[in-house]
């Protein structure tokens, strides 16, 4: 008797058991599918978020391309200057007509202020690649680029010598390709694709630093809008003219190439100028990202060099944001997307970086 009792008692102590753990297991699973749907709920809504402001950031362009109304009060800077309202889109953190959501953060970039890959000229090209390699070059090595991008751009299927390249160099590459032979690319990434151009231009934003759309000339840039990736580019620049130029803009516009001699030596702007347009285009970069990580004016900053995130004292811009390539030419009709990007890097967005004397 006390036998069958003993059994019982375990029976019910093992069912006990099972029972608790079957609870637990059904109540973490239950926790997890709140938790799932909790998240699945927010990024629904980030989402939507991100997708309303790129549409405000579009209709924003098309109001600007709509004539000003008469009686529109004119606003001047310090210097009695009427600013030029399409230099606000370079890069800096916008508020817009019809405002997008409080979460988020809109810069808008014109294509101005990018390299064109589609619009430089030998010279100019082989100029970028010499700043690029830095002082000590080898002339056979800029031969060798040069080589490389003619045969990629040409209209032939013959080889420069020197170091240029075909289909049958591309087609040996993992994956094979085939050379472009045209003269217009269809995207900055393509330049990797040229022999040695990846190696060239390792580690720059290429998204940030070139364009393939507009008709800048010879494939200069609107120093009032040149992102810092551009700029750095460019021959004559260093890192201080940059944070120089880009102080500069703050405050007032860069009407003309002669006016940047007030940042500029006149050594490096001899260099730099023939780089130097005062134009826009109508091709726009909408980035779109977490305003919670947004960068304050007059915050300290610093880049992570693994991230390439932009530290801040109160926290970080994302490396990444949604980012739309988008053509508005008027102002009766939607825009033209050439490009959409949910994780595209941002291009340096921090403030000018003067250091104090």
């Amino acid at each position: 008797m006390k036998r069958q009792q003993g059994a019982v008692l375990i029976m019910v102590l093992w069912l006990a058991i099972v029972m608790t753990v079957l609870v637990t297991v059904m109540a973490a699973n239950i926790r997890l599918s709140a938790t799932t749907a909790f998240h699945h709920q927010e990024g629904v809504r980030e989402y939507a978020d991100m997708i309303s402001a790129l549409n405000r950031a579009e209709m924003e362009l098309i109001l600007e391309r709509m004539p000003v109304p008469a009686d529109q009060p004119m606003e001047l800077n310090e210097f009695g200057e009427q600013p030029e309202p399409l230099n606000r889109y370079n890069g800096q953190a916008l508020t817009l007509h019809y405002p997008a959501p409080e979460n988020t953060e809109i810069r808008i970039i014109d294509h101005a202020g990018k390299i064109n890959l589609n619009r430089i000229n030998a010279n100019n090209l082989r100029l970028l690649i010499e700043n690029r390699l830095g002082p000590g070059f080898d002339p056979r090595e800029v031969q060798a680029y040069m080589a490389a991008w003619s045969d990629w751009v040409d209209l032939n299927s013959l080889v420069t010598p020197g170091g240029g390249a075909e289909d049958d160099y591309y087609l040996e590459q993992d994956p094979p390709y085939r050379a472009r032979n045209n003269p217009d690319l269809e995207s900055v990434d393509e330049i990797l694709l040229i022999r040695g151009f990846a190696e060239l231009f390792a580690g720059v934003n290429l998204d940030a630093a070139f364009t393939v759309y507009g008709n800048s000339r010879n494939g200069a840039v609107n120093p009032n809008l040149a992102t810092r990736e551009a700029l750095a580019l460019l021959p004559g620049m260093d890192a201080e003219l940059i944070e120089e130029i880009l102080a500069y803009r703050q405050t007032r516009d860069i009407r003309n190439i002669p006016q940047i001699g007030e940042i500029i030596p006149l050594e490096q702007l001899e260099e730099v100028s023939p780089w130097l347009e005062i134009g826009w285009s109508s091709t726009f970069s909408v980035y779109v990202y977490p305003k919670e990580a947004s960068l304050s004016e007059g915050e300290e900053t610093e880049v992570d060099a693994e991230s390439e995130n932009l530290s801040t004292t109160s926290g970080t811009v994302p490396g990444t944001a949604v980012h739309q390539i988008i053509e508005v030419d008027r102002g009766t009709a939607r825009g033209r997307v050439f490009k959409a990007d949910p994780y595209a890097p941002l291009p340096d967005l921090r403030p000018p970086q003067l250091e104090d004397d």
